[in-house]
């Protein structure tokens, strides 16, 4: 694959902070304990008219506490492999305030096996005699070595123009792509959130785990998803599962849990992941809490379905009374239990087995659909006078009156309705206008925004028509 740069290194040298300072913005976790970043993070980034992947990774090498045959430590390993073998180019990131190191030694080992070409990146050069101390470097046999700071900002121009020289010439061509459709995959720890990207994109592209937690970055897994004749492009966004905010107690998860409320934040859609045999608990509310405060349109998806179906069925079989819904009322049942998402359609799937992936994918479409909706004007406002003559709203305050509405702009669906005095419009008829929009056009899965705006008295009503005049309205 062409136009990759991957960082690598051993553990606790800085490469997440490089791969923050290059990115341009703050993507991966950084801590001073080692072995905090485990999958590949990557990111598109543009460098003189040049878009390249970046991609980071967890550190070759065991930190300290870690052991060798640990699933996950040797999982993170796996993952640093498939990202030096996908690159282009290599950085190599050091410490140049710890030297060369026999563990450095062993990386540069691995890396010229690779055969891939190498830059090696003195990190924490924060002074001049550091700068200097970055020439020890040379004896790892890659030649150039750039000092850099990527706390302080420094040296990273340099490195980046190291690095292009073994860019191909094409990598700068214009990227004509639509932008991919951006799914955040949200949900508390432990319910299959990285087993169902892994699955929908055919792959073992994230650490998959039964220890909650395993997941710490949100990681960024670009999918494309042949249908017929088109090619349909996904960011699947991996996120850690969120916990009660009482029970983090530790730096690392709790800027996982925040790492995690920003994917929903810049999330097309958000898959809410569930438990099948765990059902809705209090935390699955909080999360349903967090995606509507961010206005995002959801699926709830229902994973570890085969588990929990062979559950009810043995259940079933043995005549034991079990306070589990029954199979054909789950759905039911959890709309009834997700107040905050009960437009969002309930998808039930198996990670595990790769069972209903293909309805889940209808499902984005879908919901994709509805959100880029625009309404009619006229069409909008003949269904909203039918609603408003069909139930006039109460108010002790005043008569509110209604006078045009037109949609705003989507994603999420947002209305003006503009009226006499919007203090009058209250929070029970403001629903009711909601059910109204979505009997009538659908919007399933997607928040609807519905604002009322003052209007100056001199502009008439929405009134019913008389007899014989047809129902159009300003």
């Amino acid at each position: 694959m062409e136009g990759v740069i991957a960082i690598v290194g051993r553990p606790n040298v800085g490469k997440s902070a490089l791969f923050n300072r290059m990115a341009g913005r703050r993507i991966a976790i950084v801590h001073d304990r080692p072995g905090v970043t485990r999958d590949r993070i990557s990111m598109r980034i543009e460098w003189r008219d040049r878009k390249v992947d970046l991609i980071d990774t967890g550190g070759i090498g065991l930190a300290p506490g870690e052991r060798s045959g640990d699933r996950i430590t040797d999982a993170a390993l796996d993952q640093a492999q498939l990202a030096i073998e996908a690159a282009s180019v290599i950085v190599l990131v050091v410490d140049v305030r710890e030297g060369v190191l026999p563990l450095d030694l062993e990386v540069a080992e691995r890396l010229r096996r690779s055969g891939r070409p190498v830059v090696v990146a003195a990190n924490k050069a924060d002074s001049g005699e550091e700068v200097l101390g970055s020439n020890a470097f040379a004896r790892l046999g890659f030649g150039r070595v750039v000092a850099v700071s990527a706390i302080h900002d420094r040296g990273i121009p340099e490195l980046l123009g190291a690095v292009e020289e073994f860019l191909d010439e094409d990598g700068g061509a214009e990227d004509t792509e639509e932008e991919p459709l951006r799914l955040a995959i949200v949900g508390r720890p432990n319910v299959g959130k990285s087993s169902l990207i892994n699955a929908l994109d055919s792959s073992k592209r994230l650490i998959v785990s039964e220890v909650p937690g395993t997941t710490r970055d949100a990681v960024e897994v670009p999918v494309v998803i042949r249908t017929g004749e088109e090619l349909e492009r996904y960011l699947l966004i991996d996120t850690a599962g969120i916990r009660k905010r009482r029970r983090v107690d530790d730096s690392v998860e709790y800027f996982s849990v925040r790492r995690s409320e920003e994917a929903i934040g810049r999330a097309d859609i958000v898959l809410h992941i569930f438990d099948a045999r765990d059902g809705v608990t209090q935390q699955d509310k909080k999360i349903a809490d967090i995606i509507a405060h961010h206005s995002k349109a959801c699926i709830l998806v229902v994973n570890k379905w085969d588990l929990y179906a062979g559950e009810v069925e043995r259940a079933a079989a043995s005549r034991v009374r079990s306070r589990k819904p029954i199979l054909a009322s789950f759905g039911d049942w959890v709309r009834q239990q997700m107040f905050f998402e009960d437009h969002a359609p309930v998808i039930f799937t198996s990670a595990r087995d790769g069972s209903r992936l293909d309805s889940l994918l209808d499902a984005v479409r879908h919901v994709a659909d509805q959100l880029r909706q625009t309404i009619p004007t006229p069409i909008l406002n003949r269904t909203l006078h039918d609603a408003i003559e069909s139930q006039q709203p109460a108010s002790a305050g005043g008569r509110l009156k209604f006078y045009y509405a037109t949609q705003a702009g989507t994603a999420p669906p947002t209305f003006l309705l503009f009226v006499n005095r919007r203090e009058l419009f209250s929070p029970q008829y403001r629903k009711y206008i909601d059910r109204t929009l979505r009997r009538a056009f659908g919007y399933e899965g997607c928040p609807l925004r519905i604002v009322p705006k003052s209007r100056p008295r001199t502009i008439e009503p929405i009134r019913k028509p008389k007899s014989g005049q047809r129902k159009m309205l300003p």
